[in-house]
C-alpha cells in the first residue's frame, strides 16, 4: 500500500506542476492548475479516456489513505490561512471592510438559500437531508471568498499596497471569518440529532473561542516574543505549536463543528507581531502547499464526475448556479463598495476580486459531500462554479481595472519624487542569499566612506508562495516600500546582504514583493527609484553555464539604466580593479564604474587596452577622455596587441585583481543572447570576481558628477561621455 501511495503522490504532484506551467502562461493562479489536475486525474477525464489506468492508479482500497492525507493537509493549510489573517488589515478601513464584506455574504447567502429552498432541494437533494440544513449550506457555499487566491492575484498584479488591494484583502479576511463561523453553525446543525444538541454544540463552540482568545492568545504572545528575542524558532517550539494545533483541531471535532475550524481558529489567534507567525509560515508552507494540497485536489477530482451532467437541463442548472453566484457576490460587493464612496471602476474591481472562490469553496463543498448535505451531481456543479468564478477573476480584473488605471491611481497617491534630488542610486537585485555579501562589498566601494549612494535591495517572491507576501513586506507598482520585514523573516534571501552591510556601515532599504514577471518588475522598480545602476546577482544555473540568459537577458534588453551582473568568487575588498577595453559603449560604461570605484574608495584601476596585432596607438587619449587630468594620471594603462581580446583579458586577470569590470560584448566572449551556444570563457576561467556591464542602447551618457536621478535626459559634455554616473 505504501508503494501505491508513493506512485499516487508522484503522479499528483507531477501533473499539478505540469498543468501549472500552462496556467501561469494564461495568467491564472496556480490553484486553477491544481483543481484542473485533480479533475483530470478523476473519472471526468482519465476515467473516461483510460478507465484501466484510473483503476490501477486509484484503486478503491487506497482511497481511505488518500483521504486521510488530504485531510491532514487541509488542517495544516487552514492553520496557515489563520496565520495570514492579521487584524492590522482592518486598520483605518474597519467600516468600509465590514460593510462590503457583510454585503458580499448576505446577498449571495440569500440568493443561495432561496435557490436551495425553491428549486435545488426538490431536484438535486437527497430527501433524507433536513431542509434547513440544505438551505443554510447552499447559502454558505455561495458566500465564500478564497482569501489565499485573492492574496496571490493582488500580489501578482502589484495591488497589495494599493487602495483597491488593501480594501479587498481586508474584506476577504472579514468574509472568511464570518463565513467559517456560519459554516461551523451549519455543521453543528447537520451533526446534531436534535435542536437541543445543536444549541449545546453552539454554546461549546462559543466557550472554546473565548478560551482561545482569553487564555491561549496571551500565552502565544509571550512565546512569540521569546522566539523573536532569543533562540528563534527551534524544533521544540515547532513541536509545541503543532501539538497545540492538533489539540485545537481535535477539540472542535469533538465539539461537533469540524477539525478545520479548530485549525483555522488556532492560526488566527497567534499574534502576528514578534515573528512567530511569519516563521511558522516559512517552516510549513512548502510541504503543505506543494505536497499535501495537491492530494486534496486530486481527491476532490476523484469525487467530481462531470459525466453526471448528462442532459441539457443539467448544464442549464449548472449555468444558473454560476450566474446566481456571480450576481450575488459581484453585485453585493460592488454596490456596497460604491455606497461607501468608491468610484464605479474601483467598486467593480472589488466585486470581481470578492467573486474569487477557488480552494476555499472546494473545502466547503467536500465538507458538504462528506456530511451528505449535497449530492454528487450538485457537488460537481458547484465545483464547476468554483472553477469558473476563479478563472474569470484575472481577465475581468484586467478589463475592469486596467494597468493604466492602476498606474494613474498610484501616481496620484505617490509623492512628487521628481522634485527631490537624489544621490547615485543602486538597485541590488537579490534572488538568493549567497549573492548578498559580495553585493554589499561592491556597494561599499561604490558609496565610499561618506556613503554617497542610495542603496535599495530588491527581493522578488515567487507567486507560488502567496502566504509569505505580508510576512516579507510588499512593494507597490511605483516602487514604494511596504512593511519592513523582509530582513527579519527567517531564511530571507536579504538577510546575508543586510548582515554584511551592517558590518560595513551601509544603509540599505529593502523592497520585497511577489512577481510573476521578474525582469519587467526589476525594470519598473529601477525606473521608479531612478536607479543609476541595476546590480544583479548570479549563481550557476542548474542545466547550463550561461550567465547572460533568461531574466538577466531580459533585464539588459529592457532596462533604461546601466545593468551589471556580479559574478562573486569571494569578493571581500575592491582594491585592485582591471578594466579590459576596446572602446565599445559597454566598455566605456565599465570604465565609468571603475572611475567611480577609484574616486569613492581609492581603488587602483588598470585599463587593459587590447588592439589587433596590426593596430596602432596607445589608448592613452581614450583614457584621458574618460578621466579628468587629475585622475587619469593615477590610472595604469596597459596596451597589448593580441588576436583574441578575450584571451588577453584572461591572461591579465590572472595577475591577482580583486575585480574585473568588463563590458558585455562579443570581443570578450559575452553576448546577451537568450538562446544559442555562448562561450563566456572569461566567466568560466577568470580566477577572481567579475562585474559584467551593459549600457542601454540609445541611452544618453551622463556628465561627470551627475546621477540619473539628478539629470534625467541631460546632454553630456562630449569630453567626458562615458556612460559613467558619479
Amino acid at each position: 500500500m505504501l508503494a501505491q501511495l508513493l506512485v499516487q503522490l508522484i503522479v499528483i504532484i507531477g501533473v499539478s506542476r505540469l498543468i501549472g506551467r500552462g496556467a501561469r502562461w494564461l495568467g491564472q493562479p496556480l490553484v486553477i492548475a491544481e483543481v484542473v489536475a485533480g479533475i483530470a486525474l478523476g473519472p471526468s477525464l482519465l476515467g473516461w479516456l483510460w478507465p484501466d489506468a484510473l483503476r490501477w492508479l486509484f484503486p478503491p482500497d487506497s482511497m481511505p489513505f488518500l483521504k486521510m492525507l488530504a485531510e491532514v493537509g487541509l488542517v495544516l493549510f487552514m492553520f496557515l490561512i489563520g496565520l495570514e489573517l492579521d487584524p492590522k488589515l482592518l486598520k483605518g478601513r474597519g467600516h468600509t471592510s465590514v460593510v462590503i464584506s457583510h454585503s458580499s455574504i448576505i446577498v449571495p447567502f440569500g440568493l443561495g438559500a432561496v435557490a436551495g429552498a425553491l428549486w435545488l432541494y426538490r431536484t438535486l437533494s437527497d430527501p433524507s437531508v433536513p431542509f434547513s440544513s440544505f438551505v443554510l449550506f447552499m447559502g454558505v457555499s455561495m458566500s465564500i471568498t478564497a482569501f489565499p487566491v485573492l492574496a496571490r492575484i493582488l500580489s501578482e498584479r502589484g495591488l497589495m499596497q494599493s487602495k483597491i488591494g488593501a480594501i479587498a484583502i481586508a474584506c476577504a479576511a472579514v468574509d472568511d471569518v464570518t463565513a467559517w463561523c456560519l459554516l461551523a453553525f451549519v455543521v453543528s446543525l447537520v451533526r446534531a440529532s436534535s435542536l437541543a444538541q445543536a444549541g449545546m454544540t453552539t454554546l461549546f463552540a462559543v466557550l472554546y473561542i473565548g478560551f482561545m482568545l482569553l487564555l491561549v492568545r496571551p500565552f502565544l504572545a509571550r512565546l512569540g516574543a521569546r522566539v523573536a528575542s532569543r533562540e528563534g524558532l527551534t524544533q521544540n517550539v515547532v513541536a509545541g505549536t503543532l501539538l497545540l494545533l492538533l489539540a485545537s483541531a481535535w477539540t472542535t471535532e469533538r465539539i461537533g463543528i469540524h477539525a478545520l475550524f479548530g485549525a483555522f481558529l488556532f492560526g488566527a489567534v497567534i499574534p502576528k507581531e514578534g515573528g512567530l507567525a511569519a516563521a511558522l509560515i516559512e517552516k510549513l508552507e512548502d510541504v503543505t502547499v506543494v505536497m499535501l494540497l495537491p492530494v486534496f485536489f486530486a481527491f476532490s477530482g476523484l469525487r467530481t464526475q462531470v459525466g453526471l451532467l448528462d442532459s441539457a437541463q443539467a448544464w442549464l442548472t449548472c449555468g444558473a448556479i454560476i450566474l446566481l453566484a456571480c450576481l450575488g457576490k459581484f453585485g453585493g460587493s460592488a454596490v456596497a463598495a460604491r455606497v461607501t464612496g468608491l468610484r464605479w471602476r474601483e467598486a467593480g474591481a472589488i466585486g470581481v476580486l470578492m467573486n474569487t472562490r477557488g480552494l476555499m469553496e472546494l473545502i466547503v463543498l467536500n465538507l458538504g459531500l462528506d456530511l451528505g448535505v449535497i449530492s454528487p451531481t450538485l457537488f460537481t456543479m458547484m465545483v464547476i462554479m468554483a472553477l469558473v468564478t476563479t478563472f474569470i477573476t484575472s481577465p475581468l480584473l484586467r478589463w475592469m481595472y486596467p494597468p493604466e488605471e492602476q498606474a494613474r491611481d498610484q501616481l496620484a497617491q505617490a509623492p512628487d519624487a521628481a522634485l527631490v534630488p537624489s544621490a547615485y542610486t543602486v538597485l541590488l537585485c537579490v534572488s538568493h542569499g549567497q549573492a548578498g555579501p559580495g553585493m554589499a562589498v561592491l556597494s561599499r566601494a561604490l558609496s565610499g566612506e561618506r556613503n554617497d549612494a542610495s542603496l535599495y535591495a530588491l527581493h522578488l517572491l515567487s507567486p507560488e508562495r502567496p502566504l509569505r507576501v505580508r510576512a516579507e513586506g510588499a512593494l507597490d507598482a511605483n516602487g514604494a516600500e511596504g512593511a519592513a520585514g523582509a530582513a527579519g523573516t527567517a531564511g530571507s534571501a536579504l538577510t546575508p546582504l543586510l548582515g554584511r552591510a551592517e558590518k560595513l556601515g551601509l544603509s540599505v532599504r529593502t523592497l520585497s514583493f511577489v512577481s510573476s514577471e521578474p525582469a519587467r518588475d526589476i525594470c519598473r522598480t529601477a525606473q521608479a527609484k531612478r536607479a543609476d545602476l541595476v546590480l544583479l546577482g548570479w549563481h550557476k544555473p542548474l542545466f547550463s553555464q550561461t550567465v547572460l540568459g533568461g531574466t538577466v537577458h531580459e533585464v539588459m534588453q529592457e532596462a533604461s539604466s546601466t545593468v551589471a551582473v556580479l559574478v562573486d568568487r569571494g569578493l571581500s575588498q575592491v582594491r585592485r580593479v582591471l578594466v579590459p577595453f576596446v572602446g565599445s559603449r559597454h566598455d566605456r560604461a565599465a570604465l565609468g564604474l571603475a572611475r567611480r570605484l577609484f574616486k569613492q574608495s581609492g581603488a587602483e584601476v588598470t585599463v587593459l587596452h587590447v588592439t589587433s596585432p596590426e593596430g596602432a596607438g596607445t589608448g592613452r587619449a581614450q583614457v584621458d577622455e574618460l578621466f579628468p587630468l587629475d585622475e587619469g594620471a593615477a590610472v595604469k594603462l596597459k596596451v597589448v596587441r593580441h588576436a583574441s581580446p578575450e584571451e588577453a583579458a584572461l591572461e591579465e586577470a590572472r595577475a591577482g585583481y580583486d575585480l574585473v569590470v568588463v563590458g558585455v560584448g562579443a570581443e570578450w566572449g559575452l553576448e546577451d543572447k537568450l538562446f544559442g551556444v555562448q562561450r563566456e570563457r572569461i566567466v568560466r576561467d577568470a580566477p577572481g570576481s567579475l562585474l559584467l556591464v551593459r549600457h542601454p542602447e540609445g541611452a544618453p551618457a551622463l556628465a561627470q558628477g551627475q546621477g540619473q536621478g539628478q539629470q534625467q535626459g541631460a546632454t553630456p559634455d562630449a569630453a567626458h561621455a562615458v556612460g559613467a554616473r558619479t
